[in-house]
């Protein structure tokens, strides 16, 4: 099993690896070697996850959930495979991580009597200053 927390984990038969030629610079390496690494996972089938972290998930994926609900991550940041086996799976950890995490809850409130009054306050205190700055023409000339 894959650790993700202490109430979460996920077991390794749920991801699928494949390796494919990275692009970029790299020379005879990049061109011969496959050591990109493109994961699924199917998170809208996983048995693992809770329904509530099933759904978070999908909207955290973003571009990389497909319509059947798979999650595809490719990674190929480093130039070993294992590097990037790893690095491709750290990220869905924390994709899966952030998920699980629950909002905090927000009440909406209203503002109190002495917090209307001082921002009144303030704002006849600022209105008085730009009074004072303003020049004063008369109609007597």
């Amino acid at each position: 099993m894959i650790k993700i927390n202490d109430t979460l984990s996920i077991s390794p038969d749920e991801i699928e690896e494949s390796f494919i030629q990275a692009g970029g610079p790299g020379g005879q390496n990049v061109n011969k070697v496959s050591t990109a690494v493109q994961l699924r996972f199917d998170a809208r089938r996983s048995k693992s996850l809770p329904e509530r972290v099933r759904r978070r998930l999908g909207s955290i994926a973003g571009s990389k959930l497909t319509k059947d609900g798979v999650i595809i991550i490719t990674a190929n940041r480093h130039r070993t495979q294992e590097a990037n086996r790893r690095d491709a799976l750290d990220r869905l950890i924390a994709m899966i991580i952030e998920a699980d995490h629950r909002p905090k809850y927000r009440v909406a409130t209203r503002p109190g009597r002495a917090a209307k009054t001082r921002r009144t306050d303030s704002k006849v205190k600022r209105g008085n200053v730009k009074k004072l700055r303003s020049k004063k023409i008369s109609g007597d000339d």
